[in-house]
C-alpha cells in the first residue's frame, strides 16, 4: 500500500520529461549535484531558527528603532467584562442590528453602549503601530537581503540575460550552492511565516494568508524537486524587488512621516508593474510556456508550473488594479489608503446616526495587497 503511493506520489511521468527517469538523476557526474527532495527538508527547523531570529531583530533592533521614532506600543483600553457580550463576540465579532437590538433588550443597555463595547473589544485584539511596525522592519530587512543575495548570484548567471539557458540539457543541470541557499532561505521564511501566523494576533485574513504561505511552499518546493532552479530563481527574485518597497512605505507609515509614505507607495506601484506586469509574463512566462516547449517539450508536471505561473498572473493583474487605486488617491488626494485590517477604529466609525454597523464599518478597499498596516505577501 505504501509502496503504491510512493510510486504514484513520484510518478516519473508526470515530474520528468519523456526518456527520463529518476535512475538518470540518482549518480550525476563528479562535481555535478541535482537537487533532491530531502535536501529541502532542512528547511524545517531553519524555519523555527528564522523565526527566533526574528523576535530577537524585534527586540534588539525594530523596537529600539521605533523608540527612537516615537513610535509608542500604546496599552488599548479593555473592554468592561461581561459573559454575555464576550461570548456572542466569539462568534461574531461585529453583530448586525438584529442582534444589537436583541442584546439591548437581554442586557437593558444602551444599542449605542453595546456598539461601544464591541468596537473597545475589536480594538483590543488589534496589534499596536509599535508592533506592526517591528513586524514590517523584519520583512523589509529579509526581502532586501535576499533580493541583495539574489541579484548577486543571478547577475553573473547566463540564464538572467538568455532565458533559453533555463532549458538547455534539462533536467540535467548542475546546482549550484548560490541556488540551494536561496531556496532554502525563501522555504524556510515562509515556514517560519506559518508558524508565526498561529502565534501572533489573529487578523481578519487569517485563512487567505494561510493558503497563500502554504500555496508559495509547495511551489518552492515543487520547482526544487522538479529541477526548475533557474526559472524558479528568477520568479522569486522578480516577486521580491516590489515587496522592498511596500514594506518601506508600511514604515514610514508607522512613522507618521505620511510624504514619504505616499511617494514610497507610488515607486512600490511603478516597480510592481515593470516587474510583475511587464518582467515577470513576457520575460519568465514566455520563457516556461514557450522556450520550454520548443527546448524540451511539454510533460505533465510542465503543465501544471504554467497553470499555476498564468493563475499567479491574472491576480497580479487583479492586484495592480487594487493598487493603482490607492497609488492614485496617494497622489491626487495626498494620503494612502489605510488597510482596515488592522487599524485601530475611532469611536465615530460606529457611533454616526441614521447608520446601520454594518454601514459604518463598510472598509474603503477591501484588499490585503496594497495595504500598509498589515501583513502583505502577494507572492
Amino acid at each position: 500500500m505504501t509502496s503504491s503511493i510512493s510510486d504514484w506520489l513520484w510518478s516519473e511521468r508526470f515530474w520528468l520529461p519523456e526518456n527520463v527517469s529518476w535512475a538518470d538523476l540518482e549518480n550525476p557526474p563528479p562535481g555535478v549535484e541535482y537537487p533532491r527532495f530531502k535536501h529541502m527538508l532542512i528547511a524545517l527547523p531553519l524555519a523555527i531558527g528564522v523565526f527566533l531570529l526574528r523576535l530577537l531583530f524585534e527586540r534588539l533592533v525594530a523596537k529600539p528603532c521605533a523608540h527612537i521614532l516615537q513610535i509608542q506600543a500604546g496599552v488599548p483600553r479593555r473592554a468592561q467584562s461581561n459573559d454575555v457580550l464576550e461570548k456572542v463576540f466569539r462568534s461574531k465579532t461585529c453583530p448586525d442590528t438584529s442582534q444589537l437590538d436583541g442584546l439591548s433588550k437581554q442586557l437593558d443597555w444602551d444599542v449605542r453602549k453595546i456598539q461601544r463595547w464591541f468596537r473597545v473589544r475589536r480594538n483590543q485584539d488589534r496589534p499596536s503601530a509599535q508592533k506592526k511596525f517591528c513586524e514590517s522592519m523584519w520583512r523589509f530587512t529579509f526581502y532586501l537581503g535576499i533580493f541583495i543575495y539574489a541579484i548577486r548570484h543571478l547577475w553573473v548567471s547566463p540564464w538572467m540575460w538568455d532565458t533559453r539557458q533555463c532549458w538547455y540539457n534539462y533536467p540535467f543541470q548542475n546546482m549550484s550552492p548560490g541556488q540551494y541557499n536561496y531556496y532554502v532561505a525563501e522555504l524556510a521564511f515562509y515556514w517560519s511565516l506559518m508558524f508565526s501566523q498561529f502565534i501572533d494576533i489573529k487578523r481578519k485574513d487569517f485563512f487567505i494568508m494561510l493558503v497563500h504561505h502554504l500555496a508559495t511552499i509547495m511551489l518552492i518546493t515543487f520547482s526544487y524537486t522538479n529541477n526548475m532552479l533557474r526559472v524558479g530563481t528568477l520568479v522569486m527574485c522578480v516577486h521580491d524587488a516590489s515587496d522592498i518597497f511596500l514594506e518601506a512605505a508600511k514604515l514610514a507609515n508607522y512613522a507618521k512621516y505620511q510624504r514619504l509614505c505616499d511617494g514610497l507607495f507610488v515607486v512600490f506601484s511603478i516597480s510592481f508593474f515593470l516587474t510583475r506586469l511587464v518582467i515577470y509574463p513576457f520575460w519568465v512566462v514566455y520563457s516556461v510556456l514557450i522556450e520550454s516547449w520548443e527546448i524540451v517539450g511539454p510533460y505533465q508536471a510542465w503543465w501544471l508550473l504554467n497553470g499555476l505561473l498564468l493563475v499567479l498572473q491574472v491576480l497580479h493583474i487583479i492586484w495592480f488594479y487594487l493598487v493603482a487605486r490607492i497609488a492614485i488617491k496617494a497622489i491626487f488626494k495626498g494620503k494612502v489608503s489605510k488597510d482596515d485590517r488592522s487599524d485601530i477604529e475611532s469611536s465615530s466609525d460606529e457611533e454616526t446616526k441614521g447608520k446601520t454597523p454594518n454601514q459604518t464599518l463598510k472598509p474603503k478597499d477591501d484588499n490585503h495587497t496594497g495595504s500598509l498596516n498589515g501583513d502583505t505577501h502577494n507572492h
